[in-house]
C-alpha cells in the first residue's frame, strides 16, 4: 500500500491530492469506512506532508471536501434508504451500537456528531443514523462542517511527526530524541483512544461484567494523557527540537 502511495505521490501533485480526497471520501462513506483502517491511511499520508512530498493545506483542504462529501452523501443514504438499511444483516448484528447511537443522537445531535467523527468505528454510521433519524440538516451541517475541518490534520498529524523525524540528520543525540518523540506520540494516541472506549462504556448502564480495566478506563486515559503532554513538555528543551521545529514551520 504505501508503496503504491508512494509511486503515485512523487508523480504528480494532482494525482496525490486526488489520493487524499478519495481516502478521506472513502473513511467517510456509510459503511465502506468501517473497512478501511482510517489512522494508518490517513498517517501514511500525514509522512508524505511531513517528508515535503504532500503540501500541507492543499492537502488539508481536499481532504475537508472528501470529508465533507462522504458525510453528505451518507446522510442522504440513510434518509432514502432507511428500510433497506434496516435489513442489512450487518445492521442486525450490531443493532446495540445502532439504538445507542440513535439515542445520543437524539439528546445530543451536534456532541456525537462532532465526536464520532474521530473515533473509528463511528465516522461513517453517524452521518447514515442521522439520515435514517431524518435529524434537521440545520442539526447536522454545523458539526459535519467542523469535524471536517479538524479531522484531517488531527488525523496527519502523527505522520507529519513521522516524516520530519526521520529526515532528522542521524547521530546519538537525534536517536535518542526520535525515540522520546515515538513514545509521547504513542501515549498521547493511546490516551485518545482509551478516551473514546471511556466515552461508549460510559453509557452503559449494567457494568457488573466489566473487568477493573474497563471500569477506571476514564481514570487510566487521564493518567496516559498526562504522561504524553509531560513528556512533550519536557521534549521542548532538548536541543534537535530546534530542528524539528525549523522543519514543522516550512510545512505549516
Amino acid at each position: 500500500m504505501e508503496y503504491w502511495l508512494t509511486s503515485l505521490i512523487t508523480h504528480s501533485l494532482i494525482y496525490s491530492l486526488c489520493i487524499v480526497g478519495v481516502v478521506s471520501f472513502l473513511e467517510s462513506l456509510a459503511l465502506i469506512g468501517l473497512l478501511l483502517p482510517g489512522i494508518v491511511l490517513m498517517a501514511t499520508l500525514g509522512t508524505f506532508i511531513g517528508n515535503g512530498k504532500l503540501p500541507f493545506y492543499p492537502s488539508w483542504i481536499v481532504g475537508i471536501l472528501g470529508c465533507l462529501l462522504g458525510d453528505w452523501l451518507s446522510y442522504y443514504i440513510g434518509l432514502y434508504f432507511k428500510n433497506w438499511l434496516h435489513n442489512l444483516s450487518f445492521l442486525k448484528k450490531h443493532y446495540k451500537i445502532l439504538e445507542k447511537t440513535k439515542n445520543l443522537l437524539n439528546k445530543h445531535s451536534m456532541l456525537t456528531i462532532l465526536i464520532g467523527r474521530f473515533i473509528g468505528p463511528t465516522r461513517p454510521l453517524i452521518p447514515m443514523v442521522s439520515g435514517m433519524l431524518k435529524l434537521p440538516l440545520k442539526k447536522f451541517v454545523l458539526p459535519s462542517f467542523l469535524g471536517c475541518i479538524l479531522w484531517p490534520p488531527v488525523y496527519f498529524f502523527p505522520g507529519i511527526v513521522a516524516g520530519i523525524t526521520i529526515n532528522i540528520p542521524t547521530n546519538s543525540d537525534n536517536n535518542y530524541f526520535k525515540w522520546f518523540l515515538l513514545v509521547i506520540a504513542i501515549l498521547i494516541w493511546i490516551g485518545i483512544w482509551l478516551t473514546s472506549k471511556w466515552w461508549k462504556i460510559k453509557h452503559i448502564k449494567n457494568r457488573e461484567n466489566m473487568n477493573i480495566i474497563q471500569k477506571n478506563i476514564g481514570f487510566i486515559s487521564i493518567i496516559v494523557l498526562l504522561f504524553g503532554f509531560f513528556g512533550l513538555v519536557l521534549i521542548q528543551f532538548h536541543p534537535t527540537m530546534l530542528i524539528f521545529r525549523k522543519v514543522l514551520s516550512t510545512i505549516l
